[in-house]
């Protein structure tokens, strides 16, 4: 199973994604999370405490390793499109509550696409979890539409779009399917988040196709709990995990069809 969450900045992919992986995780799969987010904060959902975080630093970021793997350098502007990166999980990925992390960044870049060595060495990680892994791989990918435009997903078997009861995130879950189409990407599915109230589930439901909408996760001050104290909603808050198990078992569904 290799899904990438994405969506709007603050709609709540990370609770999801984090959530998901733990239950995962506490099945007995080997699970690998990686965080494919600038502001990554992936690691404090999974549990992970601050000072074990503070010492990570994102793949993206270790220029010495991206020179080593792809021989680029300030002398060097020719470089691999191919480098080593099957042990780079294992080698740089650290392990909480069962769950692998990997925090891998982005490449901050002023164009639409980039390409330059960090940016083909997060692809090559990218596609090698996807194509190469046994493990279960969940992707908590930036904010918006850039990920997409890169071709890093191309290979996942699905995107999972979380969503909040508005218009501006139901247009965004229409131009992830769009966008993902284009890479040959067919699953596209939704969570919908912080549903407060009757009127919110129906105007998801009036929005989203039946067969694509996995869930909804309604809205709860103990994500907000946990979130101030550090702490992973898995831990903290019995309603929203079991609401997320019963996504979980959905996807579990589809994937053996």
């Amino acid at each position: 199973m290799k899904i990438a969450v994405t969506g709007k900045g603050g709609v709540g992919k990370t609770t999801f994604a984090a959530t998901l992986a733990r239950l995962y995780a506490a099945e007995g799969k080997h699970v690998l999370a990686a965080d494919v987010d600038p502001d990554a904060n992936l690691g404090l959902a999974l549990g992970f405490d601050e000072e074990t975080l503070d010492s990570i630093v994102p793949i993206s970021r270790m220029r010495k390793l991206v020179e080593e793997r792809t021989g680029a350098n300030s002398q060097n502007q020719f470089y691999k499109l191919n480098p080593k990166v099957d042990d780079i999980p294992d080698a740089y990925g650290k392990v909480c509550n069962g769950v692998k992390l990997l925090v891998l960044g982005t490449v901050e870049t002023g164009g639409g696409g980039c390409v330059c060595p960090e940016h083909v060495m997060l692809k090559r990680i990218i596609n090698n979890l996807v194509l190469h892994r046994d493990d279960v791989v969940i992707l908590d990918m930036e904010a918006g539409l850039e990920h997409l435009g890169r071709g890093t997903t191309e290979s996942v078997d699905a995107f999972i779009v979380v969503i909040e009861p508005g218009a501006r995130s139901v247009q965004t879950y229409r131009n992830v399917k769009r966008l993902a189409k284009d890479l040959g990407v067919s699953q596209v599915k939704v969570v919908a988040n912080k549903v407060r109230n009757e009127d919110d589930e129906a105007f998801i439901r009036e929005r989203i196709p039946e067969e694509d909408l996995l869930g909804m996760i309604h809205y709860n001050t103990e994500v907000m709990d946990a979130d101030r104290q550090g702490k992973s909603p898995y831990d903290f808050s019995k309603t929203v995990t079991d609401e997320i198990t019963k996504i979980k078992s959905k996807i579990d569904r589809q994937a053996d069809l």
